[in-house]
């Protein structure tokens, strides 16, 4: 009984006591409330700041991974391209090398050969002697000719000079001029004077001395003494006799002494002599250009196919060949490997 009465007694302080918690509990149950919603909301707040700080560090990694895998990527096509630009490059110089090589043994061995080039030049300094002695001798003829149109322009002159002072010359009674008794020997134009036949002036006509010359021609005309005009005819006096040319009569009346020296050559043996000369030089240069030095085509046509001939035996006229353009020829064979 006892113990049932101490547990009604317990239950009914119980009550009160749970009477008393409910009151204060319901008493301070907003207060708690706010409490618990605040701390919810920090631990919350705690809680998702972590998770996006988790989040920011796995994005960057993410980043970090793919732009990794984006700049090695980019990168290895920069190599790539960098390598193929070195490597086109290398060929090319290589190509331009072998090129060179190339076109330099065709140009020296088919177009520009040394030997040929050579023998040309040997020719043409051989050919310049011969011009040059030819020059030479014709420079001495063409002196020579001056001398003597000198030569016979002088005794032309001494000769005209013997014709006009003739009445000056030595006889037998009384000694001329030129012959001084006080000479060892007797002077040059009285040997002259002697030389030339004495010539009576004609009316109204001259004499005429003809200079070996192309251009020069004297003429002197001589009048009677005494008379300022030549004679003219009388006007009363009727010519019976039939006339005959101009030139004629002039050549008949007009008289020419004997030159003591003549040329042995025409007046216009220079002219000729330089027209020939003219003409050997350009003969020898269409020789020259035709036959001597006349580059050669390596590709001849023979029968459907081409032959690479060499330059001592080919005769194809000068043309450049576009050697540049391709190299490649279909049906063509080197010399000495036919098979």
């Amino acid at each position: 009984m006892a113990e049932l009465l101490q547990i009604k007694s317990q239950v009914k302080e119980f009550q009160q006591e749970y009477v008393d918690k409910n009151s204060h509990a319901e008493e301070n149950r907003q207060k708690e409330n706010q409490a618990a919603t605040r701390i919810q909301s920090w631990f919350r707040a705690c809680k998702v700041r972590a998770y996006l700080s988790h989040l920011h560090k796995q994005a960057v990694i993410i980043q970090k991974i793919w732009r990794g895998f984006t700049a090695r990527a980019r990168f290895r096509q920069m190599v790539k391209a960098a390598y193929f630009i070195m490597k086109m490059n290398f060929y090319e110089e290589m190509a331009v090398r072998i090129q060179r090589r190339w076109r330099g043994f065709f140009v020296r061995k088919y177009i520009h050969n040394f030997y040929t080039r050579k023998s040309y030049l040997e020719g043409v300094s051989q050919k310049n002697e011969l011009v040059r002695q030819e020059l030479d001798e014709l420079e001495e003829l063409q002196k020579r000719e001056r001398d003597c149109l000198e030569m016979v322009k002088e005794q032309t002159a001494k000769v005209y000079q013997a014709y006009r002072l003739h009445h000056l010359l030595s006889t037998k009674q009384c000694p001329g001029v030129f012959n001084s008794p006080f000479r060892p020997a007797p002077h040059e134009m009285e040997q002259l004077l002697r030389q030339v036949k004495y010539q009576a002036p004609t009316r109204g006509r001259g004499c005429l001395l003809v200079v070996m010359d192309k251009v020069e021609v004297l003429a002197v005309e001589v009048v009677r003494p005494g008379h300022r005009s030549p004679f003219l005819l009388f006007i009363h006096q009727i010519c019976r006799i039939q006339f005959r040319e101009p030139g004629e009569v002039w050549e008949q009346h007009v008289h020419c002494p004997d030159l003591t020296l003549r040329l042995q050559t025409s007046h216009t043996h220079l002219e000729e002599a330089q027209k020939q000369l003219r003409q050997q030089q350009y003969e020898y240069m269409l020789r020259l250009f035709e036959d001597c030095f006349r580059p050669r085509l390596i590709y001849s046509v023979v029968g459907t196919g081409s032959m690479l001939h060499h330059l001592s035996h080919s005769r194809s006229p000068f043309t450049h060949p576009a050697y540049a353009k391709s190299f490649r020829y279909t049906q063509t064979q080197l010399p000495g490997n036919e098979e």
